[in-house]
């Protein structure tokens, strides 16, 4: 990324004869290593002193590449190879390419090499390709003697899982290696799909290293990633879903009720892990006469849950749209309320239980501030944990979520 000068540098006149300064060598090394940029060094202060760089969080990365080695030494898999691909490229490998952890152009060097190895990627070709990608211009390859002894290496390791082991070379490692590829070609697509979005879930942020700050990183890509979420731009784009899973934006949920209604195997599947999750969290609804489902129908699923765990309660389905009201009919029996109509989320005295539905249209959070009823059963997605929470179907990536005013 080129540097704008500022006036100053431009207008200040050079003496006609500048003084001959020598150099220490210490300083000619810094000035030559690649990794360490001004711009870098703008974006974090550096350490006044030890082997890191920019910050006492680097010590964790590097312990983590560690275990990683260690993880898949001790427990080789396609799976793990793959996920380990995945999160390391976009945790360890992602944040040394912006801010190399050490002082020393060798430990950068040698750790670059040993990340080489634990991914089966060269590096100096994974940094000169993001880097690319944030200039805004095509990458195009360029041969050093790091790249170079990089791709070696990997290449000879390789070569000894061929002569030693081609079976797991075949099966296990290659198909593994190319999946983890695939991963992160996916994420690197869907964080640009629809125009660079963020995503600031919790969980994911936590196990990614606040990696879901991604428009603020396009911002200031030379700011350590424990100062993204102070950079969080009020007009920033957000999604909902981590990058890896944006596709899942394409499908609508309206869509999907529709195929389980269409499908009886698919019936019987989301009711067992529906009700298995309410008879968990019964015991924590107390006494329930009156229950409010939102948006409970075209499949009434929740509907007929609650009326074999709840049968002496008073049922009202609450929902929008007459087309779905029309089809709940035809699977509950006639003690349940049908109303058309949006749901009010202010608080209601005469209700015991408020259930919310993953495809709430309204202000998800205000329901969890300010809960409309004495209990409230909130269909949420799996990484999103409130109160009394039980995993529905890690398949279905759905959660319920018990809170209480």
């Amino acid at each position: 990324m080129p540097l704008a000068l500022s006036n100053e540098h431009v207008t200040e006149r050079l003496p006609t004869n500048p003084p001959i300064r020598r150099i220490p060598r210490t300083e000619k090394v810094r000035a030559a290593e690649p990794e360490a940029s001004p711009v870098a060094d703008r974006g974090l202060p550096l350490q006044k002193r030890g082997v890191l760089r920019h910050s006492p969080w680097d010590a964790l990365f590097v312990a983590l590449a560690v275990g990683h080695s260690a993880v898949l030494l001790a427990f080789p898999s396609s799976q793990l190879i793959a996920l380990g691909l995945w999160w390391n490229a976009n945790t360890i490998s992602h944040n040394f390419i912006h801010l190399p952890f050490f002082r020393s152009r060798s430990l950068n060097a040698a750790f670059s090499v040993f990340e080489s190895l634990v991914l089966g990627i060269p590096q100096r070709l994974w940094r000169d390709r993001h880097l690319a990608h944030h200039a805004g211009m095509p990458w195009r390859r360029r041969w050093s003697r790091q790249l170079a002894a990089e791709t070696f290496l990997v290449l000879a390791m390789w070569g000894v899982l061929l002569a030693f082991s081609p079976r797991f070379f075949a099966t296990v490692y290659l198909p593994g290696w190319l999946l983890g590829l695939g991963l992160c070609q996916f994420q690197g697509f869907f964080e640009h799909a629809r125009g660079t979005a963020s995503h600031y879930g919790r969980l994911y942020n936590l196990l990614f290293f606040n990696d879901g700050y991604h428009v603020e990183h396009h911002t200031r890509p030379a700011e350590h990633w424990t100062r993204l979420p102070k950079r969080r731009p009020a007009e920033a784009t957000g999604s909902r879903w981590p990058a890896v899973l944006r596709w899942l934006e394409h499908f609508n949920l309206d869509g999907m009720e529709r195929l389980v209604l269409r499908s009886q195997p698919l019936q019987r599947f989301v009711l067992r892990k529906h009700e298995r999750a309410f008879r968990a969290l019964l015991p924590g609804l107390g006494n329930v006469r009156r229950v409010e489902i939102v948006g409970g129908g075209m499949f009434p699923r929740t509907a007929l849950i609650l009326q074999r765990l709840l049968p002496e309660a008073r049922l009202t389905i609450i929902d929008a749209s007459l087309e779905n009201l029309r089809s709940a009919r035809f699977f509950v029996n006639h003690n349940v309320q049908f109303v058309h109509d949006y749901f009010d989320a202010s608080p209601a005295a005469d209700v015991d239980l408020v259930v919310i539905p993953l495809a709430f249209i309204g202000d998800r959070a205000g329901i969890y501030r300010q809960p409309p009823a004495r209990t409230v059963l909130v269909h949420d997605w799996l990484w999103h944990r409130r109160g009394t929470g039980v995993i529905i179907s890690w398949s279905l990536l759905k959660r319920l979520n018990l809170i209480r005013q």
